[in-house]
């Protein structure tokens, strides 16, 4: 993979030679560089790594690791994910559970009193308990209000934008964009182009086999090539080079 270029300090450098889960290599090779302000998308095939990728470096896991999480030069691999949490690091789950008793309302005042949003279509989601009978698009906007409700500098989304509509997708990035600026990160894990359109990430990076096999900084173009020729296709096309 070609070394990207760099003027400045990375928010999120990680460097991982393998991670392990019981006796079985799941990641390996990954290098991967996220500055402030930076939007970085990673594609690639189901399980080949991604949802993986994304619990390390929140410290989800009973992972063995061998390399580097260094997140504003902060080495996480010892730190639990509350403390990687307060450091400002946040995880929007692909599949958030339901909880009986409490409401989207009540997780809000206890992550931040002071957070207000406005949601338009979804009337009253606010005062539902958490995820019970939520539609598809009423689940990844109940968690990405509750991940957003914490104001991270750095924000993973793990598929956010699957099983939703259009009109869902649209909301869901206008409070993104809301909350996004020039200091605060994001990593978008995706199978889709619809959001890449919407959001236009500053990087995509390629996953196949628990590697990063190509990055770039025209994810049209990568876009074009998976499209026409497949994953595949990734681990040899010079295209990727930037």
């Amino acid at each position: 993979m070609k070394k990207l270029g760099r003027n400045w300090e990375s928010m999120l450098k990680v460097e991982l030679d393998k991670v392990e889960v019981n006796g079985k290599i799941i990641l390996k090779g990954i290098r991967l560089e996220i500055k402030e302000g930076e939007i970085h998308a990673l594609i690639g095939p189901n399980a080949c790594g991604k949802t993986t990728l994304a619990k390390v470096i929140m410290g989800i896991g009973n992972y063995r690791i061998k390399g580097k999480i260094l997140f504003n030069d902060i080495d996480l691999r010892k730190l639990a994910p509350e403390k990687r949490c307060k450091l400002g690091i946040a995880l929007a789950f692909q599949n958030p559970p339901v909880i009986k008793g409490i409401t989207l309302k009540d997780i809000l005042e206890r992550i931040n009193p002071n957070f207000k949003v406005k949601l338009g279509i979804l009337g009253n989601i606010l005062e539902r308990e958490l995820n019970l009978k939520f539609s598809g698009g009423e689940k990844k906007i109940s968690e990405l209000i509750q991940v957003l409700a914490l104001n991270p500098k750095f924000l993973m989304l793990d598929e956010i934008d699957s099983g939703i509509d259009v009109e869902k997708l649209k909301l869901i990035v206008k409070l993104i964009k809301n909350w996004k600026n020039k200091q605060n990160s994001i990593l978008l894990i995706t199978h889709y182009c619809s959001i890449l359109k919407l959001l236009n990430p500053d990087y995509v990076h390629v996953m196949l086999n628990g590697s990063i096999v190509c990055s770039s900084k025209n994810w049209k173009k990568v876009w074009m090539v998976i499209k026409k020729y497949g994953y595949e296709k990734c681990k040899k096309c010079k295209l990727f080079s930037g």
